[in-house]
């Protein structure tokens, strides 16, 4: 009997064991699978004053309202990248290196958010990287979420991007004067997404804040547009703010520089007086919010472009 209560212990024992391993192993196995990040993409800046304030500022938050994630930074800008490694032995990661990184180490969700305003090249070349590692299955799920300005409260059921932008700026904006504006420069350039500089103007015209413009450094609207509609407002007084991430090389030099070139220069030969503000949107909370809320919608893929409204029929596809 003594015997046979012996053997049945150790055969319970062995149980037991094997059963805590098995179950360690499967722990294991899942924390592997649960592996996930988020890579905060912009396209850089040598200032290190003004990347504090505001890249690091917003991948900070994004850290803060993701903890289960893993927060990774890099920057699309060569140039930037070699600057920065040469000048002040900063290494920092292009997005394919980033994205390298995290595939080594075994994370299997990975979302990619991009610091641009608009939908322009730089947003278009990012998520042609995104796209190849999505077709190579290098990772069980990679997402990249939208820049600042994307819809614009299409069908009822987008979010106006730009309504909310707008309401983020309403907190930087000084009290104005009777013939005093803000003018607030953007990027601009060649892609169609420039149209997203115009749509601003009309969305702040609609939201009823008077004597606020917007132009752009390579786009439209140009800065002989903005001059036009400032003189056509009787406007006295100007203060220039950068409509960018950060208050870098475009802001400190073509907006707020002092040679004949800059658009303040521009201004004041034209007869206005001119004040500048020379802070990056990545300083505002509420446009730090935004990417945040951005990286959330991308999580949940929540405007999944491969899916139409449910109002709207799915569109044929013609041979």
């Amino acid at each position: 009997m003594n015997k046979i209560m012996r053997v049945l212990g150790i055969l319970f024992l062995s149980i037991a064991i094997i059963g805590g391993f098995t179950m360690r192993q499967t722990a294991s196995a899942a924390d592997l699978t649960d592996k996930k990040a988020i890579l905060v993409v912009s396209f850089g800046t040598t200032f290190a004053d003004t990347r504090k304030v505001t890249t690091d500022a917003v991948e900070s938050k994004i850290r803060e309202a993701f903890p289960e994630y893993e927060v990774r930074q890099a920057f699309t800008s060569r140039i930037i990248i070699k600057r920065l490694a040469e000048r002040d032995g900063i290494k920092i990661d292009t997005e394919k290196q980033a994205l390298d990184k995290l595939k080594a180490e075994g994370y299997t969700e990975v979302i990619v958010q991009p610091l641009h305003m608009e939908a322009g090249d730089e947003y278009a070349k990012l998520t042609h990287v995104v796209e190849k590692y999505e077709e190579s299955k290098a990772f069980n799920k990679i997402s990249i979420g939208h820049p600042v300005l994307y819809y614009t409260g299409q069908e009822g059921e987008k979010p106006d991007d730009y309504a909310i932008a707008i309401k983020a700026l309403e907190n930087q904006l000084p009290k104005l004067g009777k013939q005093e504006a803000v003018a607030m420069m953007g990027h601009g350039g060649v892609n169609p997404s420039n149209a997203a500089y115009a749509a601003l103007q009309m969305k702040i015209n609609d939201a009823g804040l008077k004597n606020v413009f917007i132009f752009t450094v390579e786009g439209y609207p140009t800065v002989e547009n903005l001059i036009t509609e400032l003189r056509a407002n009787k406007i006295k007084k100007v203060t220039l703010m950068p409509f960018m991430l950060v208050a870098g090389d475009h802001a400190n030099n073509d907006m707020a520089g002092d040679d004949k070139e800059s658009f303040k220069s521009q201004l004041i030969a034209a007869g206005f007086k001119v004040d500048t503000y020379l802070h990056g949107l990545g300083e505002n909370v509420g446009i730090q919010d935004i990417y945040v809320q951005h990286v959330k919608d991308a999580i949940e893929g929540k405007f999944d472009k491969s899916k139409r409204s449910k109002d709207r029929p799915v569109i044929p596809v013609i041979e």
